[in-house]
């Protein structure tokens, strides 16, 4: 049985037209949830756009490897290249601008699905295409290959293990959440 939450606006007297609007609270949470997701991503895209400069340099200082221990074995993975570090930090920019964009569509299907108890799969299938994509861009992109292929972690002013850690903790659960059963149901 699938849990319900009730929404709805009430007529003269008090009373809702037509009986209580019956939301499923599973797809409505996630929903919720993968529009979190969705907005955060597309600030963070907004932000790199916008104010290209500050975290070109995070990108430039990683991939540099200059703040890290400098231990010979591991300092010919680095790239100095100012060139190769800006088209890394520009194709991150576009995976987290899809992503956003992939994200927002899964929401427009959840809230059409919701409305109309039809297309919660469109949405989920959606939901599960940009949800890997910000699982492989902060586990594989920043927690994998800027953590240990250049030792990011060695870095104290330039180290985004942390952050990306959370944004994989955070998207990973949505995802969970997103393939619970019944999340893509309307069955009352």
């Amino acid at each position: 049985m699938t849990s319900r939450l009730r929404f709805g606006a009430r007529g003269a007297g008090g009373a809702r037209p037509g009986g209580a609007a019956r939301l499923p609270a599973l797809p409505l949470a996630a929903a919720l949830l993968t529009a979190i997701v969705a907005l955060y991503m597309a600030l963070v895209a907004f932000g790199n756009i916008t104010d290209f400069d500050t975290n070109r340099q995070f990108v430039r200082h990683v991939l540099a490897m200059d703040t890290t221990f400098k231990d010979p074995d591991l300092m010919w993975r680095a790239i100095t290249s100012h060139t190769l570090q800006d088209i890394a930090y520009v194709l991150i920019i576009a995976w987290e601008t899809v992503a956003a964009l992939v994200l927002v569509t899964a929401v427009v299907g959840w809230v059409a699905g919701l409305r109309g108890r039809t297309g919660l799969d469109r949405a989920r299938r959606l939901s599960t295409v940009g949800l890997l994509m910000v699982l492989v861009l902060f586990g594989a992109g920043f927690i994998a290959v800027g953590g240990e292929w250049f030792a990011m972690w060695q870095s104290k002013s330039w180290n985004g293990l942390d952050a990306a850690a959370r944004n994989f903790t955070m998207a990973g659960l949505v995802l969970v959440l997103v393939h619970l059963p019944g999340a893509n149901s309307s069955a009352e």
